[in-house]
């Protein structure tokens, strides 16, 4: 398997050849790695074209390569603020339910051993952690950029939103997913911007990306990047 140097990290990705393809391009997966098709090109041609794109290799790899939702065990990963972190599970009978707390290393989740839903339980705390991070991590975030931009909403919400990361309503009040607390810091300020742009604009028109851009200079890598993560 290739491996392309960035910086202090090895990149190893599959080079596949299509000659129907007039372009490279590089696709990131939990199961397939980093991936590379292009058109019949030489090594170190390839090398370059990893290496070109390696930031956003590198912090799509953190996002994908973690294990898969499903069962929640000790040993499984969870993100938090674009980092994986490992999960350590203990059981207590002085516990409610589940507990979720972060050590800034690891999360570590206590649960009651007489619960009859493990998996319900474990999951409703986690939303609770996200949701009580999200208000202390991304309600600032908000309001310093209303105060940047000069675009002050109606009122701010955080819900669990099923198919976008925010949204501004016709009030002008502005809606973001809790579970943008998983983010990176770059993407959740991006999503802030965003939807703080409606404001002005509530359509995705030239006028739009012309009043975006003045905050967001590289938004176009940034809906490629909240486009490949999966709600």
């Amino acid at each position: 398997m290739p491996v392309a140097q960035y910086g202090t990290t090895e990149i190893h990705y599959s080079h596949i050849i299509d000659t129907s393809l007039k372009h490279g391009y590089i696709t990131v997966g939990f199961y397939e790695g980093v991936i590379l098709k292009t058109p019949p090109i030489e090594d170190d041609k390839a090398d370059k074209l990893i290496l070109s794109k390696g930031r956003w290799i590198v912090e799509k790899i953190k996002l994908v390569e973690r294990i898969p939702q499903g069962e929640i065990i000790t040993g499984s990963r969870l993100l938090y603020l674009g980092k994986r972190y490992y999960v350590k599970i203990t059981k207590d009978t002085t516990v409610k339910d589940a507990k979720v707390q972060f050590t800034h290393s690891r999360f570590n989740i206590t649960i009651n051993p007489d619960v009859e839903d493990r998996q319900s339980a474990i999951d409703k705390a986690l939303e609770t952690f996200s949701r009580d991070k999200a208000k202390e991590k991304i309600l600032p975030l908000v309001k310093n950029w209303s105060e940047t931009m000069g675009l002050i909403p109606n009122s701010v919400s955080l819900r669990k939103l099923s198919k976008r990361w925010g949204s501004c309503t016709n009030d002008n009040d502005i809606l973001i997913n809790f579970d943008a607390v998983k983010l990176p810091f770059s993407l959740i300020d991006y999503i802030v911007i965003h939807e703080l742009t409606h404001i002005k604009h509530k359509d995705h028109s030239k006028d739009f990306y012309r009043e975006l851009a003045k905050d967001a200079p590289d938004w176009e890598d940034m809906d490629e990047r909240l486009g490949d993560i999966k709600l």
